[in-house]
């Protein structure tokens, strides 16, 4: 099962009663996916025999409205891909208040009398937006100059002029260039450190192999959340063998029809929210009492990904395999982080990029879903801060802040 499996598969069957024809059109995946949904539905159904769906809805207005989650903006910009797709960013700049000057050594050790900041380029998941790094970026506003981006047709930047205007499916070396075009746009000197959530992780990954000297040049520390190298076609979602192979069999299919109605399915998968929010929290997070408003906010990005876009990445992931690249990583400071019950990109894939970079330093947080940088922030934030300071890009002693439940402060690694 791919990476893309879990909001596929919620997206499938939140879309299942969208319209009579097209029940008929789904009607084999249901088997298969109901595997997937069983768990969530009866958790939904349950709620059902409580809750009315007035007061549900009311429920997630409540949060949406109260939620600071995602409200977080930078300076705004827009670079352009090899294929003329509009890519979003926005930068937060260093606020020379809450950093202590560089002495001598920093000096030095940047080669120059003036250094440019290192900044810090976080890149999201699928199906997700900058805005998943909500509170990583707010513990380091000011402290440290970061990009934030959004990839092709996620967020704020545009459908990708290729698969619009061609139909071609996108790949992740198309991903690794669209971070090349960021980073001409927003850092076009200075040393870079890379972040990179789940797809995210693997779009450095695809940028290392296609530009390596960028790497050994620009690249002082990296950090892969939650990610892979490759070899997701084998990950069993936490599914039977038979749900799993029933899955992987039809679920391309589907996806490519659903994806050309999309305005149908839309309007299903709005019938149907109850049940793919249930989907949702079951594959992103793992702790029992994660606020609701965290929950309601991976919601709410994942279900503003149009179904047409999860159908033309889904190929993406089963061809990805950048092992190889890795090897470019090996002479910097690496975090490698992940949740131990991540069932869409389980922390035995952290593992094994951790053991062809033996340097790094690797985190396996328990109680801990995919979405693990929402789930349990002051754990990412504080290793994030001390890879930071050991790239040179928080001074040591600088304090990172907190934000909600978030709040660490960077050492000397």
């Amino acid at each position: 099962m791919s990476e893309s499996s879990a909001e596929a598969v919620a997206a499938v069957a939140s879309a299942a009663g969208a319209a009579a024809n097209w029940r008929r059109a789904t009607g084999i995946a249901g088997a298969a996916i109901g595997v997937v949904a069983a768990g969530a539905a009866a958790g939904v159904a349950i709620e059902r025999l409580t809750v009315g769906r007035g007061m549900r809805r009311k429920a997630r207005l409540a949060l949406d409205a109260t939620g600071p989650y995602g409200s977080l903006r930078g300076t705004p910009g827009k670079a352009y891909a090899d294929d003329g797709t509009e890519l979003y960013y926005e930068v937060d700049d260093v606020d020379p208040a809450a950093v202590p000057a560089l002495g001598p050594r920093r000096r030095r050790l940047f080669g120059r009398k003036a250094p440019a900041p290192v900044t810090v380029v976080f890149c999201h998941g699928y199906c997700l937006s900058q805005d998943s790094w909500h509170f990583q970026r707010a513990a380091l506003r000011g402290v440290v100059r970061t990009v934030h981006w959004d990839q092709r047709s996620h967020g704020r930047s545009g459908r990708g002029v290729r698969q619009v205007q061609d139909g071609v499916p996108v790949d992740i070396e198309q991903l690794g260039r669209d971070l090349k075009a960021v980073i001409d746009a927003t850092v076009p000197e200075g040393p870079i450190v890379l972040v990179g959530h789940s797809m995210g992780g693997m779009t450095v990954m695809a940028f290392a192999d296609q530009f390596p000297e960028l790497i050994r040049d620009r690249v002082v520390a990296a950090a892969f959340v939650g990610t892979s190298s490759g070899r997701l076609g084998e990950v069993n979602f936490g599914l039977p063998v038979a749900g799993v192979n029933a899955v992987r069999r039809i679920l391309p299919g589907v996806l490519k029809a659903l994806g050309q109605q999309a305005a149908l399915v839309e309007k299903g998968r709005r019938a149907t929210a109850d049940l793919f929010a249930g989907i949702i929290k079951r594959y992103s997070f793992a702790s029992k009492d994660v606020d609701p408003a965290v929950v309601r906010f991976a919601e709410r990005m994942i279900e503003g990904t149009p179904i047409d876009v999860v159908a033309e990445y889904y190929p993406a992931f089963d061809n990805h395999d950048k092992t190889e690249a890795l090897a470019l990583f090996t002479d910097m400071p690496v975090l490698v982080l992940a949740g131990v019950q991540d069932m869409v990109t389980p922390s035995e894939h952290s593992e094994a990029i951790a053991d062809l970079l033996p340097e790094a330093e690797l985190v396996l947080v328990p109680d801990a879903g995919h979405l693990v940088m929402l789930e349990h922030p002051e754990v990412v934030t504080d290793r994030l801060a001390d890879l930071f300071t050991r790239a040179g890009a928080v001074p040591a002693g600088a304090t990172v802040g907190g934000y909600g439940s978030t709040s660490s402060t960077a050492q000397p690694g």
